[in-house]
């Protein structure tokens, strides 16, 4: 199918009856031409309404332990033998996770993201982590996400239900890119260790976060059968990334991402919408860099962002993405409770 034959109407009426698209369409999406974009926009905008209505949801990231990672993930600015000048130190202690939560909520956030370097998390910082969250909790008012690496095994199933018990709502755990293209951005671990941490995470009773880093040299083949995989999964959160290029890291991103083009970045994002009408989709880290003038547009799209920077790279101010917001009309979601708000029309 092309994209000239893509009947837009037609397609979003299917979507919201809760039918999928097939790969043929989802390519189509992807070569829907930038003059046509916007009435693609459209399509996820009325998709994006159904479920979510004019709400954002607002998660704030703390790099809670910074580098000393022995994984060799090529597009990781704290990967091993990555030379990019990154601040690396160990765990944050439980009572500077809950200050920094704090502020995390008086910005605005509803969800509070712990993000640790590192293969997995020790049983040691398991237990910061937890302890973390069972201060946020009685503390605040957020969610929380826990991103702690792989885990794998017996021993991962007890941390998993360790931080749930803990009172950790969601996990966050990237599928990255396709299984077929996995093993040329990392040779430590697999795209199977990755799809175990997250039914081991589900098992356990978080709700899973799990999207994409655009940009690592997959096809467009490879991103369709990506966002229907996660459907397949059942993903709760899909963050999609574009790729930050970064100085010192061993993958050369400025060659992966040149095909980038505002126009194409919304249809990437349209796309994930599309096959995934009913998941959080947040325009995470590159939208700043590869959206540019049109960031504003993948609001319509996406429902959820990071407020302010991106672990080891900076986002746009705060007060900038506060704007952005107003001026779409959205507002930010009250909680756990506004995930999900049906609107008529």
């Amino acid at each position: 199918m092309t994209s000239s034959l893509l009947d837009l109407d037609a397609l979003t009426a299917r979507v919201l009856r809760g039918e999928t698209l097939t790969p043929a369409e989802g390519l189509a999406v992807l070569n829907v031409p930038d003059t046509d974009t916007l009435k693609l926009v459209d399509a996820a905008w009325r998709v994006r309404r159904e479920t979510f209505g004019d709400t954002v949801k607002v998660n704030v990231l703390l790099n809670a332990k910074s580098g000393l990672c022995a994984e060799d993930c090529t597009y990781c600015s704290q990967a091993k033998g990555a030379d990019t000048g990154i601040p690396r130190y160990r765990v944050r202690t439980p009572e500077e996770m809950l200050a920094d939560a704090r502020r995390a909520e008086a910005a605005g956030a509803q969800r509070y993201c712990i993000v640790l370097s590192g293969r997995g998390g020790t049983w040691g910082e398991v237990r910061q982590v937890a302890e973390a969250t069972r201060q946020i909790k009685a503390n605040t008012g957020l969610e929380v996400c826990a991103c702690m690496g792989l885990l794998l095994g017996e021993d991962g199933q007890r941390k998993a239900h360790a931080l749930r018990e803990a009172g950790v709502d969601a996990y966050n755990h990237n599928l990255n890119t396709h299984e077929d293209h996995y093993a040329d951005i990392c040779s430590t671990h697999t795209y199977a260790d990755r799809v175990e941490t997250l039914t081991h995470a589900a098992a356990a009773g978080m709700s899973t976060c799990s999207g994409v880093i655009v940009g690592l040299g997959e096809t467009p083949e490879q991103i369709v059968d990506l966002a229907l995989t996660l459907r397949a999964r059942r993903a709760d959160s899909i963050p999609v990334n574009f790729l930050m290029p970064i100085a010192g890291a061993a993958l050369d991103g400025a060659q992966t991402t040149a095909h980038f083009t505002p126009w194409w970045c919304l249809r990437v994002l349209a796309l994930f919408r599309l096959t995934n009408p009913r998941a959080e989709l947040r325009a995470s880290a590159g939208r700043e860099l590869h959206l540019r003038s049109l960031q504003p547009l993948a609001l319509l799209i996406a429902n959820s962002i990071f407020l302010g920077n991106y672990l080891t790279e900076e986002g746009q101010a705060a007060q900038a993405d506060w704007a952005m917001l107003d001026d779409l009309g959205l507002r930010p979601a009250t909680g756990a409770a506004a995930q999900r708000v049906v609107t008529a029309g």
